[in-house]
């Protein structure tokens, strides 16, 4: 298990793509952003993806880049919507061991100054607020999940070493 794969998923700010870079370091693994290898593809950023195909249509490239990421050995840092994605997910827990990284609304409002170039995706609209989102998603990365892991209030130093012994246990 320790040499397999480190699936991140969460909230937009929760960290995955900062923390997981030191994880990868603190486990010895590869390291692959599933946003950066979604804007090499397609030549764009994420916003810009949103805003060219809309909402349902970013989370279908989203899709299908996740449900063909072959990697051994590897954090692997999704969006924040990948959690959309049945296919990819089912994908992804089958080459990994899927790990939340759960902040608290708060926290995530901390962390997000500005998300409009973020590349956010509002499936009911971008008129739809960030407490909807929370509301929406929470429930979907915990059913998801082989581990949960609190990250509120701590360094990315810190919170990569929570989830380096929390994986290792298992």
């Amino acid at each position: 298990m320790l040499e397999g794969n480190i699936i991140l998923i969460g909230m937009p700010g929760a960290g995955k793509s900062t923390l997981g870079v030191v994880l990868a370091k603190i486990l010895g693994k590869n390291f692959l952003d599933a946003d950066l290898l979604i804007q090499c593809k397609h030549g764009n950023t994420l916003q810009g993806l949103i805003d060219k195909f809309g909402a349902e249509g970013f989370i279908e490239i989203e899709n299908e880049a996740l449900r063909e990421v072959e990697a051994r050995n590897t954090v692997i840092a999704t969006g924040g919507s990948a959690i959309y994605s049945d296919e990819a997910m089912d994908h992804l827990a089958s080459i990994g061991t899927m790990i939340y990284l759960r902040c608290t609304l708060e926290e995530v409002k901390l962390r997000l100054e500005d998300f409009d170039e973020r590349g956010i995706v509002f499936r009911h609209g971008a008129e739809a607020s960030l407490d909807a989102l929370y509301a929406e998603r929470c429930p979907l990365y915990e059913k998801r999940a082989n581990i949960i892991v609190d990250v509120d209030g701590l360094s990315t130093t810190r919170a990569a070493r929570k989830i380096a012994s929390r994986y290792i246990e298992t």
